[in-house]
């Protein structure tokens, strides 16, 4: 009886655990959407602007690299809510938040990379040359150090698993 009793609380600690888990990404994805979405609509009306018909041949290509980052990084962040809403009281939330957290994850990167291409596009737009190279990297160093670098450390540093 002792066993099932011990059983029984692991299980439900566990679930207690998987549902925590599960609200925390729910909030950490409203936060990350909400910036992504707001690019993303700036970015969807760049093109129709008076300006874009002179922009370089760069400045187009930047552009289009930093529409599609955006664009992955609202599919990859919305993704959690397709997988929940398809998947919804199969009794698997551990493989969904596993799997929610790799798009988390991903849709994170390329928002790094839809914001550096951002500032690199209107820097470059501004004051051209050395500064548009030192402001992107100073963004871009910045995003991957804080966003990746830091964390990742913290999981080495208590040996934990960085996948």
């Amino acid at each position: 009886m002792a066993e099932e009793e011990d059983r029984t609380r692991r299980e439900d600690g566990e679930k207690k655990r998987r549902d925590r888990e599960l609200l925390e990404l729910v909030q950490e994805l409203r936060v990350a959407l909400t910036g992504v979405q707001i690019l993303f609509a700036f970015l969807l009306t760049v093109p129709f602007t008076q300006r874009f018909s002179t922009v370089t041949e760069f400045q187009r290509q930047v552009y289009f690299f930093t529409l599609i980052a955006a664009s992955g990084s609202v599919v990859l962040l919305i993704a959690p809510t397709a997988h929940h809403r398809w998947l919804f009281r199969q009794r698997d939330k551990e493989a969904l938040l596993l799997a929610a957290n790799h798009f988390a994850i991903g849709g994170l990167v390329l928002l790094a990379g839809a914001m550096t291409g951002a500032v690199m596009l209107i820097t470059d737009l501004l004051f051209k040359g050395t500064t548009t190279i030192v402001v992107t990297a100073a963004i871009g160093a910045a995003l991957a150090l804080i966003w990746f670098v830091i964390p990742i450390m913290r999981r080495i540093e208590h040996g934990e698993n960085t996948s």
